[in-house]
């Protein structure tokens, strides 16, 4: 396949640099993916559920309360019903219960007579729940895609690439393409004919992107597939939540799980219950399914004013501790279910590792965010001492300290910080490409670029930089003057650009710049045009 020279560049920046390398990624191939026996455990959980359906057991799928464990929840609820399962599904509530697996809740599916649990997205870490579950004869399967710890809790299976004795060839599949996994190895068994299971991928693409897992490997073949299934689901909850979101799907994208569709869901489980939006998966009737989806709505909106809300509050907090480099915010009247939204804001605004809570009485619970060299968890771990719970990853994480102990924390934090020599300087954008000439931006190149889809984690939208762009015809638009355009020249050739957001600033944008953009293509009164989407200026 004959490439530009602008897509070779790109794929070489991103470390695919050989012929079969620029194929395989070209061109993902269902066929690629890897054997889900690779994956310890894996014979051992297909066994044990083979044979519970054909004895007729009663099962149960423990799930989690986010997108990628509702997802994966749905995915075996609707493969292993395919089987002949008798199957069924549990949620935690996110307020009562938390994440995980929790003995209260295996002590009741013990008593309403489960004979099998399958957890997606969870159970890793859950010894003690596992333990008791084990000395009261109740058989679990974990299916999982967290860090484990050295030793695994007392299951039937623990089915987990980031296991530290699996050698499965991917590492970065999300619980719901765990879950696939699982389904695939039962096919063996012959308990669901070969293709049937790619109906499932609809489920794969939506919990992957939204759990914001690499979209490399093994899961650009999964999210690329599913797609391409997602737009002929036949899920009339999906349908439904697409009509009511203004979503054609025959237009769907990555974009639209990660920030159309995805809210809605996970408006559920952050005012409500979760079981609302896996309701939405499994709806059986129109009626139903338009009800819950107009639920859903309702609920985002309720979401986004009290983010709002909470937003404001936290930048004036924020700024009473201005000269911290970790923000720790908390106020008693902030739902811990939107606090990480609000986390995410207050990092990107001031560009600041942010911790915010919900005090609750003697505890308090919260969510953090972090960028550049800053790993939350291990800053985290400095105040180990303080902390009831927190896990998470580099970026994210979640943590429960007694409320009293939050000013403690806040001074750990920020003492390991600067003790490590962490910095929180703006870092200009990574880019793929350092323009000479902007006539090298064409239609064509545009089209040869959607090659590169699905973007997402690992795998995003190409950015071009300009060194020393001239900027002229500066105008604001928008509601409130919040967004900025211009246009953009090298002296000879010349395009459009729209800077969102960037109305604040736009007085301090001098003629000649430093300027990251993606490209994209204007529709306005029938006539297409290229447009560069800013994405800094320096």
């Amino acid at each position: 396949m004959e490439i530009s020279p602008i897509l070779e560049e790109i794929l070489s920046k991103r470390g695919i640099k050989t012929g079969s390398q620029r194929d395989s990624f070209l061109n993902p191939q269902y066929e690629d993916l890897h054997d889900p026996f690779l994956l310890k455990d894996m014979d051992k959980a297909v066994e044990a559920i083979s044979s519970s359906i054909k004895r007729g057991d009663n099962i149960v799928v423990y799930g989690d309360y986010d997108i990628d464990g509702l997802s994966a929840t749905a995915l075996l609820l609707d493969g292993i019903t395919a089987m002949g399962g008798k199957i069924s599904a549990y949620i935690p509530d996110r307020f009562e219960e938390g994440y995980g697996i929790n003995t209260k809740a295996l002590k009741k599916l013990k008593k309403q007579a489960a004979d099998l649990v399958i957890t997606v997205d969870c159970g890793s870490t859950s010894h003690e729940s596992l333990t008791w579950a084990k000395e009261n004869n109740l058989d679990v399967i974990v299916t999982d895609h967290h860090l484990t710890k050295d030793t695994l809790p007392p299951a039937v299976a623990v089915i987990n690439p980031k296991r530290t004795d699996d050698e499965y060839p991917f590492k970065d599949l999300a619980g719901v393409g765990v879950a696939f996994k699982l389904v695939q190895g039962l096919q063996s068994k012959g308990l669901l004919p070969r293709g049937r299971e790619k109906w499932l991928l609809d489920l794969v693409a939506l919990g992957s992107v939204c759990d914001v897992v690499s979209l490399t490997g093994e899961n650009r073949v999964l999210v690329k597939y599913g797609l391409t299934v997602f737009a002929k689901t036949s899920r009339i909850g999906l349908k439904a939540l697409m009509a009511v979101a203004g979503v054609n799907r025959e237009d769907i994208d990555t974009y639209h799980f990660g920030f159309v569709l995805g809210p809605r869901l996970n408006a559920a489980g952050r005012l409500s219950h979760a079981k609302l939006a896996l309701d939405l998966f499994t709806a059986t009737d129109k009626n139903q399914a338009w009800q819950i989806a107009d639920k859903l709505d309702k609920l985002n909106s309720e979401r986004r004013s009290q983010q709002d809300q909470i937003t404001i509050m936290a930048e004036d907090q924020a700024l009473e501790h201005h000269q911290d480099n970790v923000l720790v915010l908390s106020h008693s009247d902030w739902n811990h279910g939107i606090v990480g939204i609000v986390a995410a804001k207050i990092t990107e605004e001031f560009n600041k590792p942010t911790i915010i809570l919900q005090e609750m009485g003697d505890e308090s619970k919260g969510s953090a965010r972090s960028k550049g060299s800053f790993n939350i968890v291990e800053g985290m771990s400095a105040a180990d001492d303080l902390l009831i719970k927190y896990g998470g990853h580099k970026v994210a994480a979640g943590c429960t300290l007694k409320t009293a102990d939050i000013n403690k924390f806040r001074q750990k934090i920020n003492k390991y910080f600067k003790d490590n020599n962490h910095t929180n300087k703006t870092q200009e954008p990574d880019f793929d490409v350092e323009l000479q000439d902007i006539s090298m931006l064409t239609h064509d190149l545009v089209k040869e670029l959607e090659m590169l889809r699905p973007f997402g984690m690992g795998n995003s939208t190409p950015v071009f930089l300009h060194n020393k762009a001239h900027i002229t015809n500066k105008s604001l638009v928008g509601a409130d003057s919040k967004h900025l355009k211009f246009r953009l020249s090298d002296g000879d050739s010349h395009l459009s650009a729209i800077a969102f957001n960037f109305g604040k600033i736009a007085d301090d944008i001098g003629d000649v710049a430093k300027v990251f953009f993606e490209l994209d293509e204007n529709y306005f009164n029938g006539i297409t045009s290229l447009q560069a989407k800013v994405k800094a200026v320096r």
